[in-house]
């Protein structure tokens, strides 16, 4: 059993355990994390994720979004990442509502589809009425998370020469 909680400074060494998990994995980028692969801190990181979560404080740059860690109730350990944006602007519209990434050991055991289901509960308490994801071309293991999560495919798009496919959560 996961639950998505909101990151504090309390889960800093396990945060910076799960990153460098993907580090160690070959992995530069970790989707969902609002940036937390890029950053060399985390109270800063953790400092932007509390502020774009609020209103008053977001990023003009950035939209309302709300940063959740999966984390294994039974030992603690995080095992996932998940946002969820609140709006969509800018490169957002093809990009979507939420990002997610499952930490390179825990894969392939139905994490993603899991955090996925819990973030529609929270999307819908937020007043969502649907969920626009999108997937790079080929990422199977994401498409079938999507899927087993209601997503329908709507349209394809071009990022970086790269193609990715834009699915809908019907949240109603």
């Amino acid at each position: 059993m996961i639950k998505l909680v909101v990151p504090t400074i309390e889960m800093k060494e396990e945060a910076l355990a799960y990153r460098q998990e993907h580090f160690d994995s070959g992995e530069s980028v970790i989707n969902g994390s609002e940036l937390f692969d890029k950053t060399d801190s985390y109270e800063q990181w953790l400092g932007k994720v509390t502020a774009n979560a609020n209103p008053a404080t977001v990023d003009p740059n950035w939209v309302l979004t709300d940063t959740f860690f999966a984390v294994e109730e039974e030992t603690g350990e995080i095992v996932g990442i998940i946002d969820l944006r609140h709006t969509l602007k800018g490169f957002l519209a093809d990009f979507g509502h939420s990002g997610y990434s499952v930490r390179p050991s825990r894969r392939r055991k139905g994490i993603a589809t899991e955090m996925l289901r819990q973030l529609i509960g929270i999307a819908k308490q937020a007043g969502l009425t649907e969920l626009q994801l999108s997937v790079k071309r080929g990422n199977i293991p994401s498409v079938k998370t999507i899927e087993k999560n209601g997503g329908r495919y709507v349209r394809s798009f071009e990022y970086d020469g790269e193609k990715a496919d834009v699915y809908k959560i019907n949240l109603l």
